[in-house]
């Protein structure tokens, strides 16, 4: 939806203008030449406020993508780590940090990414690991275990990571600010149909219907790349996927005869 109305208002806004250049034509004075340098300069600021805001907001949602890029890559890797850390950690809650590592990380994928699309939301099915995790640290603590602050560490960036990729699936340019956009844009672009000089010749057309383009495809790709998650250009859950393919061969290797506490896609299996 807002694609098409994005691109809805684009050509609306280039057929305009060219129907007021037309109509403006017909009703020509004999001064026309004072009247297009008038209208030549009051389009030109239009088109720097134009421009430097397309700039400024592709710069804001291109720094959301990063940020959501690299806190998918942080947290797949912190739960890596989790995992290897918990190698020096005394039995039992080495297998049962372990396990919930692998948990962990297949719920992600199978209830909390789904649900990045639709602005970020935990998933209760992800929550309880992370849960299970505190729970087995207050035992490693109880025990005076050394490893304990290494594992703190790890699952604090592990849980600073999650957020921001919540955060970050919703869009960081707010819709009045991305209209205003489009209207600025949109009146860049009649304003040079309707200031067309009364001798133009087709190229005059082509180079507004390109100009026309390239503005439209500036605010689809902010519109897309502002929704790191769900457009078209979007960040994928690879890192979790490989995370969860790597501590999960680790696991089968380092415990052979302990099943994991969940099923395929993370859920819960024991009470």
């Amino acid at each position: 939806m807002l694609t098409i109305t994005t691109i809805a208002v684009m050509v609306a806004a280039l057929v305009l203008g060219l129907a007021a250049n037309h109509y403006r034509r017909r009703r020509a004075s004999p001064d026309g030449d004072a009247e297009e340098a008038s209208v030549s300069d009051l389009v030109s600021p239009l088109e720097t406020l134009a421009v430097l805001l397309v700039a400024f907001v592709i710069v804001v949602a291109a720094e959301s993508f990063g940020a959501a890029g690299a806190a998918v890559g942080a947290e797949a890797h912190r739960v890596d780590q989790l995992y290897e850390v918990a190698d020096y950690a005394p039995e039992p809650q080495r297998e049962r940090i372990q396990a919930d590592a692998v948990c962990y990380a297949r719920a992600i994928l199978a209830y909390e990414w789904p649900q990045m699309d639709k602005n970020g939301q935990k998933a209760p099915e992800v929550s309880v690991w992370s849960s299970d995790f505190r729970r087995h640290f207050k035992e490693l603590a109880r025990a005076d275990d050394n490893t304990l602050d290494l594992l703190v560490e790890a699952d604090d960036e592990r849980s600073v990571a999650r957020q921001t990729r919540l955060s970050e699936a919703a869009p960081a340019i707010p819709p009045v600010v991305y209209w205003f956009m489009v209207v600025a844009l949109a009146a860049t672009v009649g304003a040079f149909a309707f200031g067309l000089p009364a001798r133009r010749g087709p190229s005059h057309i082509v180079l507004l219907c390109v100009l026309t383009a390239l503005f439209t495809g500036s605010l689809l790709l902010i519109a897309d790349i502002d929704r790191p998650f769900s457009g078209q250009i979007h960040i994928s859950g690879t890192a979790m996927e490989d995370t969860v393919d790597d501590i999960g061969e680790d696991y089968a290797e380092d415990h052979p005869d302990r099943l994991l506490p969940c099923d395929a896609r993370g859920a819960r299996t024991n009470p």
